[in-house]
């Protein structure tokens, strides 16, 4: 497995444009075919939780897309960092709940791992409870 901070950075940023496209079949063949992927949530958020294949990749984004009012969403970039295969990407959510019509807003993490020029690992981290909330009717 051969890794560098050029090729990390370049999926990378392939990711990010895709994500800004919503190409979920694109996003998705960023990724190897044995992946180590993890969204917190809980069983109200159907896209969150574990995956562990190329194949459930594009289904998330269905399925997470679909939960949001179109146009509604914004993704506020602020910094990538790159160490090797590591790719650490910090950003700030802003969605509305589809069902509720309820705004939040979420610093995000997002840690990536590369290894031969595709995605291996992609560990989430927000502020779940905001989500959580904005989806919830109580």
């Amino acid at each position: 497995m051969t890794t560098n901070a050029t090729t990390s950075r370049r999926v990378a940023e392939e990711l990010v444009k895709r994500l800004g496209e919503q190409d979920q079949e694109g996003i998705q063949e960023l990724f190897a075919p044995e992946i180590d992927w993890f969204v917190p949530g809980s069983a109200r958020l159907p896209w969150t939780g574990r995956r562990t294949r190329r194949e459930e990749v594009a289904p998330f984004f269905t399925t997470m897309w679909s939960a949001f009012k179109q146009g509604m969403s914004k993704v506020v970039p602020e910094r990538m960092i790159v160490d090797s295969g590591d790719v650490m990407l910090l950003g700030t959510f802003t969605h509305t709940a589809a069902d509720t019509g309820k705004e939040f807003t979420t610093p995000s993490a997002m840690h990536l791992l590369i290894e031969d020029g595709q995605i291996v690992r992609l560990h989430l981290y927000e502020d779940t409870l905001a989500v959580e909330q904005a989806f919830s009717t109580d």
